[in-house]
């Protein structure tokens, strides 16, 4: 499960290194703010946001409850125009079919457009390996690449970058001075990739959505690359998680109303592609071969089960931009994919509980995330789900699953939360300085709690 299982420790560590430098934090919060904004924006225009919101979920949960039948449905509206299908079970049966394709056309170069489900199932380094070399066109995703690093925002990978640091990033890549100004900065990135999608053997991409009624895929980027990317090389790969499938063009329009709205605060992005199998004959451009990798790596196990409303996510990045953990933790904390709440649930559920222990605390469980989504999905509950499982799988540590039980049955009846609740009266403060707290309660002043709350009092 490549990028997905966490290290012991790891939130606890990258979240504390990230509190402290003021240069990411100044970047976090400019960048988060701005999109949050743009969102609240954008839904204050539309009329009648709530009643969006609930059809983009019925639209999404249809799917999902019927899930084997829409990518049998998708598979062959795809085949028959004339696109090659494949259903990947597990990560390494998606890197082994694109390593194929790569081998059979002898492929020496890839370009990629942006594709969170190639980080998941870790395509780049399959592809290095089997001698491909690969190269991220979406700008954010170059950045990265260049100072090798993995995303930390499913929307805009770079969002800790400030100007400065792509500036320096570019200047050691293209050997030239480039200022750090927005103008200077796409056009020295455009002129170091334009070799690469000129010359490219293989283009890679992600889906926004595959249609099961037509067997397009949409492609939604504020970047042209995509289309350079499915366009331009004789061979297109196209990654799409199965579970990103809509039945019809018309439930694409609903979803598309509100994912640009959500994610970066436009009507639309400004490239909304729709593609359907490779290049005909007569036609002047697209590629010879479109092969469709439908990638399952665990989202099966989720469909008819207390999580699946998980996988009507649409990726918008919203829940990390109101979310108060991610916009002070930062990206890395999560995972080397997925960040913030909607990372804090998928992680665990698709690279297994034990393997990320500490993601389901990391929300105040203020329910932001879930105000946030756009096809209402209840992060938060989901949260405090998994919480659940920890202590039911025996995940948490001992000593915490006792203090918590112990707690349970002190506030299950009025004696005991009388008693429990006087104790802590007294030894809170002390238990927050010196206690087992204490990593918590360092840097608050707590409060003393008042002997009683009576008439606003």
């Amino acid at each position: 499960m490549s990028g997905l299982a966490q290290p012991p420790g790891r939130f606890r560590a990258v979240a504390g290194a990230t509190l402290s430098d003021a240069h990411v934090q100044g970047a976090l919060e400019q960048a988060t703010d701005r999109l949050r904004g743009g969102r609240l924006e954008q839904w204050a225009a539309l009329t009648g946001i709530e009643e969006l919101r609930t059809r983009a979920h019925e639209a999404r949960m249809r799917v999902i409850d019927d899930l084997d039948a829409h990518v049998a449905r998708f598979r062959e509206a795809a085949e028959a125009r004339g696109a090659r299908t494949f259903v990947a079970a597990t990560a390494a049966d998606a890197n082994a079919y694109v390593v194929d394709v790569c081998r059979r056309r002898g492929a020496q170069l890839a370009a990629k457009s942006k594709s969170m489900l190639s980080e998941e199932i870790g395509l780049n380094g399959a592809l290095e390996a089997a001698g491909v070399r690969t190269v991220e066109t979406d700008l954010g995703e170059y950045i990265l690449q260049l100072a090798g690093e993995h995303p930390v925002h499913i929307i805009v990978p770079s969002i800790e970058k400030t100007a400065a640091d792509v500036a320096e990033l570019l200047t050691r890549a293209g050997g030239e001075p480039v200022p750090p100004e927005l103008e200077a900065l796409a056009r020295a990135a455009r002129a170091q990739l334009r070799e690469t999608f000129l010359h490219a053997d293989v283009g890679i991409t992600g889906a926004n959505f595959g249609v099961s009624e037509t067997g397009s895929i949409c492609l939604v980027t504020n970047e042209g690359n995509g289309r350079f990317v499915s366009s331009l090389p004789p061979v297109h790969v196209v990654l799409i998680g199965m579970e990103r499938l809509v039945a019809d063009l018309a439930d694409l329009a609903l979803l598309l109303r509100l994912l640009a709205r959500s994610a970066t605060g436009q009507a639309l992005s400004t490239y909304t592609t729709l593609l359907t199998g490779p290049c005909r004959p007569g036609e002047l451009d697209g590629p010879e071969e479109l092969h469709i990798v439908i990638v399952d790596n665990g989202r099966s196990r989720l469909v008819g089960g207390r999580y699946r409303e998980m996988l009507a996510c649409i990726r918008c990045g919203a829940c990390l931009n109101v979310c108060p953990v991610y916009r002070k933790a930062g990206g890395r904390a999560y995972s080397d994919v997925y960040s913030g709440p909607m990372g804090a649930v998928l992680v665990p559920l698709l690279a297994g509980i034990g393997n990320a222990p500490a993601l389901p605390h990391a929300s105040s469980l203020c329910g932001a995330c879930t105000e946030a989504c756009p096809v209402k999905i209840p992060l938060h509950e989901l949260l405090l789900e998994l919480r659940r499982d920890l202590v039911e799988q025996k995940v948490a540590p001992a000593r915490e699953r006792a203090a918590f039980a112990l707690w349970s049955l002190a506030w299950s009846s009025p004696l005991g939360y009388r008693l429990s609740t006087a104790l802590a009266r007294r030894a809170l403060p002390l238990a927050a300085r010196t206690g087992p707290g204490r990593a918590w309660g360092a840097g608050r002043a707590l409060p003393r709690l008042r002997r009683r709350y009576r008439d606003g009092r």
